[in-house]
């Protein structure tokens, strides 16, 4: 298998959803802007989805999805059926518990999580709470499903189900926003018919391979179960890592609440333009690296070990530095010309664009975390990373008390960025005392030609930056040439990349690694 390839069809498939999400985010901007109001929507937001990240891709997948490889491989048919439907009963019932303990204590939550909003976006806030904290317990049960199908060698519907969150929110964006009182709450009501959809799909494949959970009344003989006790096991630690960037996150929104109006949307904005390199490009490579690393730890191939890190490392900053620079450089254009319409003025791209810059500085950390962390768990161990975060966690917060007086919202990206850098510093010393990664040959020379590679690049950003009047685009078709001119821009930015690499001595023949 080429994992290069491999890595280019995991990033093809996240790619469908980011688009849409990234067109979520434009409805959004377009019909409310960056308020009190979009603030409080994505407060409220995101309090379902810190449990969506323990619940479902974050601890519970990393548990359940291998046990239920391991009984598929070794148990019967009936025993694969029989922890299949104790893991949903259990599941279930605790999610349903979570979600009656989420909509009564709403308004506490929000009070946690953003005390500083006005005291209209703080109801709002707590409304849109109780009507979106159900989310968090179906998307549950959608990774359930998609663990399920996935472990069948099923991936088409679990890989398009992101995309249907999004078209749903986006319906509702325009379809209710002239309907509901206030607006925003369309978007609240477009999350939780989305999250039946995603869930509903499921249903037509899971039972084409006789493998639709049957959930069943009695919670104490699932929970005594033991393909459900060695869930739980395994999703401790990693419920604790996963709980660490959480805590940051709620800390983070905390304090966004008390700044200006707005500042929770605009650090929504610009994250919504980070996921996307982060997604294809970490994501993608450590999904893809994770299994390889795996299988070359249980057969004691130290050398193979170490080389895909370094395989992965390369691709990271061949890849990530130029997102890096272009986020920098021409981040006023990519917030005008995605965000600019309707509501969302000029100040709010100013404000946004802030964010963004300074969210682009950790790039390079937050996707080398993706590649390095998987260097940890695929020696099955979680303590160290999670050792690691905490120390993070408390360098985050120190910096945001001299980041966040000086830049407000910015100040907090800043502090997210550097945190990044040094989780990932953290994580490749780590690898390199314990003997399991070692430099190849040849980084200098890679390095610099790389370096070199971003001077047209940037030049061609730069240029165009600054010589065309982004906010205010004179003309009829104004909003279509601007689109027109960014591209364009791009993409002659990504050939005098490439051309540079190629005339440097780099194709792309040197990153295939065959697994």
């Amino acid at each position: 298998m080429n994992l290069l390839r491999a890595a280019y069809t995991v990033s093809l498939m996240t790619l469908v959803s980011r688009i849409t999400g990234l067109a979520r985010e434009v409805l959004i901007a377009r019909y409310f802007g960056a308020t009190a109001w979009t603030d409080a929507f994505n407060v409220a937001f995101r309090l379902p989805n810190l449990l969506r990240r323990l619940f479902a891709e974050g601890a519970f997948s990393q548990a359940f999805i291998p046990i239920l490889a391991a009984s598929r491989e070794n148990d019967s048919a009936e025993a694969n059926r029989r922890l299949i439907d104790d893991v949903a009963t259990a599941l279930a019932w605790i999610l349903a518990a979570v979600s009656v303990v989420g909509v009564i204590a709403a308004p506490l939550l929000v009070l946690l999580t953003a005390s500083g909003l006005h005291p209209a976006a703080f109801d709002a806030a707590a409304w849109m709470t109780r009507l979106m904290f159900p989310y968090a317990g179906i998307i549950s049960l959608v990774a359930l499903s998609a663990g399920i199908l996935n472990t069948w060698k099923h991936f088409t519907v679990s890989s398009l189900t992101p995309a249907l969150l999004n078209l749903s929110v986006i319906a509702a964006a325009v379809l209710l926003h002239g309907v509901m009182h206030p607006p925003v709450y369309a978007l609240a009501l477009g999350v939780m018919v989305g999250g039946v959809v995603q869930l509903a799909v499921q249903v037509p494949a899971l039972r084409r391979y006789a493998v639709l959970p049957r959930l069943h009344l009695n919670f104490r003989a699932a929970w005594r179960s033991p393909g459900v006790r060695r869930v739980v096991q395994q999703m401790l630690p990693a419920s604790l890592s996963v709980s660490v960037a959480q805590v940051s996150l709620v800390i983070n929104t905390q304090i966004a609440s008390h700044l200006r109006p707005g500042s929770v949307s605009w650090l929504a904005y610009a994250d919504r333009l980070m996921e996307f390199p982060t997604a294809l490009l970490g994501v993608a490579l450590g999904s893809v690296l994770l299994p390889s690393l795996s299988r070359a730890h249980a057969a004691g191939d130290t050398l193979r070990y170490s080389s895909l890190l370094d395989w992965g490392l390369r691709l990271a900053l061949l890849l990530a530095l130029p997102a890096a620079i272009a986020l920098g450089v021409f981040a006023t254009p990519l917030v005008a010309i995605l965000f600019q319409y309707g509501h969302f003025n000029a100040a709010d791209v100013e404000q946004t664009t802030r964010a963004l810059r300074a969210y682009g500085l950790g790039l390079l950390g937050l996707i080398g975390v993706k590649i390095l962390a998987p260097g940890f768990y695929a020696r099955r161990d979680i303590r160290t990373p999670v050792k690691m975060a905490l120390v993070v966690l408390v360098c985050t917060q120190l910096l945001n008390i001299v980041f966040v007086p000086r830049l407000a919202h910015a100040g907090l990206a800043l502090a997210i960025s550097c945190g990044a850098l040094l989780n990932a510093g953290l994580l490749l010393h780590g690898l390199w005392r314990r003997g399991s990664y070692r430099a190849q040959a040849g980084w200098a020379g890679f390095g610099s030609r790389v370096l070199l590679a971003q001077l047209p690049l940037g030049l061609v950003l730069g240029w165009g930056a600054a010589r065309l009047p982004w906010l205010d685009w004179p003309g009829p078709h104004a909003h279509l040439l601007r689109l027109g001119a960014a591209f364009g821009l791009l993409a002659a930015a990504a050939i005098a990349y490439f051309a540079t690499l190629a005339l440097l001595g780099l194709r792309p023949g040197h990153f295939r690694h065959a697994e």
